[in-house]
């Protein structure tokens, strides 16, 4: 008899969670797997033939993509598979919905700076203005490019000064490592 009451309990939400958290990392795992591959034939794929074609700066333009549609798909199923389990456990979502909601408006309206960041950094990536290695001129800052991320590019000055920029706040920018046409 507690044999059988043991299984009616585990048969229910506990077994629908686990469920959940197996789906879970295996979407996480099948899914990073087919980003990296998918990006990874982009970064060789030949779309500047010809003498322009760098295709070192291709392939770290497509890693640095994966790494972002990976965090965002990771997000993503995690955020879902967190309000299933919260749903399994019988609360009601119905209330965390609209405060999230609210909340969601709360923070759109102080996060501007880092949404405008954000953006800048991406549309900076596609376009190819600057990568690591590149000798930029940036606002008043001189120097070659460290590290470019989505929101901070860091410049390493002559004087050996470490610059971090916000990418949005970078209107203007000349790069001397650029080949000429």
């Amino acid at each position: 008899m507690t044999l059988t009451r043991a299984w009616n309990w585990f048969s229910g939400a506990p077994l629908h969670i686990l469920a959940i958290l197996l789906i879970a990392v295996i979407s996480q795992k099948l899914g990073g797997r087919a980003i990296e591959r998918g990006v990874g034939r982009l970064g060789e794929a030949d779309f500047v033939p010809g003498p322009k074609r760098n295709l070192t700066r291709q392939k770290e333009r497509a890693k640095t993509a994966a790494s972002l549609l990976r965090s965002t798909a990771t997000g993503t199923i995690w955020v879902v598979a967190g309000t299933m389990i919260l749903s399994e456990l019988g609360l009601n979502l119905g209330p965390i919905v609209a405060s999230a909601g609210i909340l969601g408006v709360a923070l759109g309206l102080g996060a501007q700076t880092l949404v405008r960041d954000l953006l800048s950094g991406i549309f900076m990536l596609v376009e190819d203005q600057y990568g690591v290695g590149d000798v930029i001129d940036a606002l008043e800052v001189k120097g070659i490019v460290e590290s470019v991320g989505l929101r901070i590019t860091t410049i390493r000055s002559e004087d050996g000064t470490l610059w971090y920029l916000r990418n949005g706040e970078i209107l203007k920018i000349g790069n001397k490592s650029q080949p000429k046409h």
